[in-house]
Parts: C-alpha cells; structure tokens; sequence
C-alpha cells in the first residue's frame, strides 16, 4: 500500500498570509524536511560523521526526528509553533572539560514543543517580580529551538552552590554561559535533563544560517564573527513577551533607519571598579546591584561568597552592574536598557517595534546579560501550552506534511531533468501525461523509487519529444519520531478532525456545517481544493461539499425525519494518491454532532 501523502502539480509557498507578517514570516523553515544531526565526540566531529539517532543511558532518539519548525498557526491573538526543538545545524559534540575527556552527560531530544507566542503585549517597562524571566523556556529561536536566560539554576545559599527554583535562589545565581560555557557546543547550546536543547547566549549556528555577519568552516566545525559587510541582524527569536530578539547589529541612531550599522553595546558591565561600579575583588559580594533589588523587591543587602580563584568575578549574574543606575545615558553611552533592548525601527517594523539584541563583544564573545536582562520587557503570557483550544490559520506546515513543490523541467538534448522538494525519508515516483485534463489514474510511471537527498530530489530521463506534464508523488516515507503525539495533537478531537460548527441541528431542514481538520493527522490532509469523496454525518450524507482550505471543509446537510437523532459521528473521506484512488483517507470526529 502506498503512503498516503498527497502532491502538488506546481509550486507551492509556504505561506498562506496575503502580507509580510514577521511574526509569521521570520522563522527559518528551509530545512524543515531534513533530519536533526548530532555529533556524540570529537573522533566523528573531526570526521564529519553525524548521527541521525543516539542513545546513551539516559537519553534515547531511537527514530530519526525532522529539524526544528514543522508547523505554524495563528489566529488573532497569538502565533503558534510546533517544532522538534531540535537544530537545522549539525548539534554537538559536548563536554564537561576543556580538554574534551569527559563528556558531557545530556544528549538533545525531541521534545515535541508546542509554543504561542502573542500578538501584541501589554507593557511592564520596570522591573519586578511579575516580569522575572526563570527557568526553562523565555521564548523561542527561529530555528525552532528554546530559549533560556542567563541562570544556570544555582545560587548561594550562604555555604555553598545549590540548585534553586523559581521561589528561591534570586541572590547571587550563576551565570549559565561563565559556568556551563564548557558544555556548550560550538553553537553554543546543551541540553538539560530533559534533553531539552537550548541557547543560553548569542547563537552562532543560527545566525550563520540567516546570513548574519558570521561564517562557518566545516572542516573545523567552528564559527567566526565576520563582521565586514554590515546590515542590520534579522529576527532571532521571539520571547514569551511578544517582542523579537535581533541580533548583534542595528541602525546606529534608533528611530533613523538610514544612520548606519553598529553593533549594539550592553548596558552592563562587570563590577570590578570601573564605570562608576563598585569594586566586589575589595568590598566582598554584600550587596546586589540595584536592577537585582527593583526586580525581587528586597533590599540591597544580600551577602554572597568572596571574590576567589574558585569563585572568580563574573560567576554570578549579581556581579553585573546597570550603567544606568551609575549616572550614565542609554542611548549615549550605551544602547541597550536594563532589559537589553530599546524601542526603534527595524526592517520588520520600519514604525517602530521595542527590541531585543543579543549581546556579544567585538570579537563575537557573548556579553552579560546575552539575550534578553533578568526581566521581560512585557507582559509574558506566552509560552509551551498543551494543545489548541482556537480555531486557528495554518500558516505552514513542512517535514513530512509539507506539499511537494516540483520545479519547472530542464529539458537539455531531449533529456529531461526534473527537481522538487523532498524529505529525508521519503521514496518519490514520477507521473506523465501529454494531457494534463485526464484523470490521474491514467497517467503513466515515468520512473520510480526515487530517494531523497536531504530535502530534495531529482531525476533525469528521455523527452517523448512532445509536451508532457509531471507529478512527483511520494510512495513511501521512512518510520521518524514525529513532531507531535497523538495526546497532544493540534486541536485534540479524535480521528483527525479537531472540530465542527454548529455541533447540532434539528431534523427536516438543511443547514451548513464546518469542519476542521487536524493539520498533525497521519496523513496529514490534503491542500486546499483536493477532491472530497464523501462527508457524512451518522449515515446521512451531504448534499455538497467544499474543500476550503487545508484544514477547513463545508458541508452542506438536509437531514430528513427519519435521521437517526443523539450523537453521531462526523466523517470525510478523500480519495488516495493518484496511482490509487481507491486506497481512501477518512478523518473522523467520534460523537462530535447531535442530531436534534
């Protein structure tokens, strides 16, 4: 039997959206169809030789798993994003050590995320205990990866380091990339003991693949802060507030878009005497900075360990000063606030938008305090949430639910070469017909088992010598950890079909009914305008039927008097791939309609 997957006969986009939404548009989706890679130690690193599954005896990818964003929605009020968490570049290897002998224990995951991010936020501008970032995930990369602070979950506890929640621990909390930095890989990300992958500091992986003024050499497996053709950083992420995380570099004056390209400069600064900060090596950890009060409501006064070779300055987040607490301007002497961001233009919002920044030295070393300061900017009401309960937009589907796009044929000396998008995995076949009006089911094999290659594939064949038309149909698709379980699939519902409007209706007269499809349904359904072959309600079919959009259909019902009443079950069948109809794809909806 072949997989159930349908096609598309032209290229398709990705995006449904008629305008540039960046909340919508800035996530990197490109590779969505091709494996998440990791290497396990520096032997395989040093040969190029990555790993499509791992396991250690703790952690296990036991299945090939698609990399990072496979699925985008919206609606009104909120982005949604459902991703592997898993890098599009090649992850790891990661150590304990910098001499690369022990090995760091945590091994990355799929962690099947489901994340919203929303529409608008409703502005905090002060620090306090209600904005507090804490732990686990403040927002989330492009790449479909989390994003955490700069706590690495220790603090001092008045004796020693101790691992900490979100109530307890506010004073002297470890700085994740001075403590953890070797556990990093050159990406520089790990994972915590939920295998969850994530980026504490300035993401050179990511930003190498949005083209933002770093280099990659992959003999190396490093990455290099090139700064020598300067354009202001895209969109790196989204934080839970709603607001993006750029990176490094933005116009020079804020509100003017044609002032130039810098690099923004942090507003902290270490707590070693200079810039009008007191000196900690001298008087002791005694005190924490001010930004640290006004964000947990407690006094100064918070004792923590001496300066030593064991606990050297810089260790804890509090070893950090705000300059604009010690008299001096953002905006004149530095660009970022106390949250690390400013309100300015930005190509994405040419009117204005408050922005993060991620901060790194010039030479590309990540700066306290990285990605966002220790509070949100915003109201943080976004986050990972369970499952839907809106009807959304699908703005995006990729991996294995992605439509395929074949491009337009090369035809050279009669031989024709043929290239369309792909996922790992996947087996394709190609259809022909001289007369694109007749039905699929008599268009002939052109050739067969083809496999991808990463996220594409090709073919090249004999011309007939007369116009023929092609289908690129995937017949089979390798077993992968998908990016969702079944307990948590986009809407819930049962069988495929999340939702219906109206959930009752009254027999003898007719009446429409909406259906909404799972996006996540294995196999996922078809693009929009794909033929129906039936939809019923109980046993009572439709008299009419409209595929709407991919995850919407309309149905039109006149149930007679003689319609079973009570509950009854909701169901529409497409037919299968166009080499055989017959093989049906049905969603259903288990006691989802009364008839009345």
């Amino acid at each position: 039997m072949k997989t159930k997957i349908f096609f598309s006969l032209a290229l398709l986009g990705a995006w449904t959206s008629g305008f540039a939404d960046p909340q919508i548009t800035s996530w990197f989706t490109t590779d969505s169809g091709r494996y998440a890679r990791i290497y396990t130690n520096t032997a395989l690193e040093d040969s190029g030789s990555y790993a499509y599954t791992w396991s250690n005896s703790s952690f296990t990818q036991s299945l090939p798993a698609y990399s990072g964003v496979q699925e985008i929605d919206s609606s009104t009020d909120w982005i949604y994003i459902r991703s592997t968490g898993l890098g599009f570049h090649i992850m790891g290897p990661w150590y304990l050590n910098s001499g690369k002998t022990t090995i760091f224990p945590n091994l990355p995951v799929n962690t099947k995320t489901f994340t919203r991010i929303p529409r608008t936020s409703t502005l905090t501008n002060a620090l306090s205990e209600t904005n507090a970032t804490g732990l686990g995930a403040i927002g989330c990369f492009v790449d479909g990866v989390a994003m955490y602070n700069s706590w690495d979950a220790y603090y001092w506890n008045g004796t020693t380091n101790v691992s900490g929640g979100s109530s307890t621990g506010y004073y002297w909390r470890r700085d994740a990339y001075v403590n953890e930095g070797l556990s990093f890989d050159p990406s520089n990300a790990h994972q915590d003991q939920s295998g969850t992958y994530h980026y504490h500091a300035n993401p050179p992986g990511v930003r190498y693949l949005l083209g933002d003024e770093v280099s990659y050499n992959s003999t190396t497996d490093t990455y290099t802060e090139t700064p020598t053709n300067l354009h202001h950083s895209p969109i790196l992420a989204w934080v839970n507030d709603g607001y993006p995380l750029y990176g490094p570099y933005g116009y020079s004056n804020p509100t003017n878009a044609n002032s130039g390209i810098r690099r923004m400069v942090s507003g902290y600064v270490i707590r070693n005497g200079e810039n009008g900060t007191d000196n900690l090596t001298s008087t002791g950890r005694n005190t924490i900075p001010a930004w640290a009060t006004r964000l947990f409501n407690v006094s100064s006064s918070q004792s923590g360990p001496a300066v030593s070779t064991a606990q050297p300055l810089g260790t804890y987040m509090e070893d950090n000063d705000y300059l604009g607490d010690l008299g001096e301007t953002q905006g004149v002497n530095f660009d970022l606030d106390e949250h690390n961001g400013r309100y300015c233009v930005t190509p994405d919002f040419p009117n204005g938008t408050y922005a993060y920044f991620v901060s790194i030295s010039s030479n590309g070393t990540p700066v306290y305090p990285y990605n966002i300061g220790g509070g949100y900017y915003g109201d943080p009401t976004g986050g990972v949430v369970s499952n839907l309960t809106e009807t959304v937009v699908t703005n995006y589907l990729g991996g294995p639910n992605a439509a395929l796009a074949l491009s337009a044929p090369a035809v050279t000396n009669n031989t024709v070469t043929l290239v369309w998008s792909a996922v790992q995995g996947g087996t394709y076949e190609i259809l022909a017909s001289t007369n694109i009006t007749t039905s699929l089911t008599s268009w002939s094999n052109k050739t067969s088992n083809l496999t991808a290659q990463s996220n594409t594939a090709q073919t090249s064949f004999s011309g007939n010598g007369t116009h023929e038309f092609y289908v690129a149909v995937m017949t089979n698709l390798a077993s992968y950890d998908p990016v969702t379980n079944s307990s948590s699939s986009s809407g819930g519902g049962s069988g495929g079909i999340t939702s219906v409007s109206p959930t009752s209706h009254a027999r003898g007269s007719s009446f429409t009914l909406t259906i909404y499809l799972n996006s996540n349904a294995n196999p996922a359904p078809p693009p929009a305008n794909a033929p129906i072959n039936s939809v019923t309600i109980g046993s009572s079919s439709c008299t009419s039927s409209t595929h709407i959009s991919q995850t919407e259909v309309q149905a039109t019902f006149d149930l007679s008097n003689s319609s079973a009443t009570g509950a009854q079950t909701v169901s529409v069948t497409f037919p299968g791939p166009p080499n055989d109809p017959s093989d049906t794809v049905t969603y259903t909806l288990t006691n989802g309609f009364t008839v009345q």
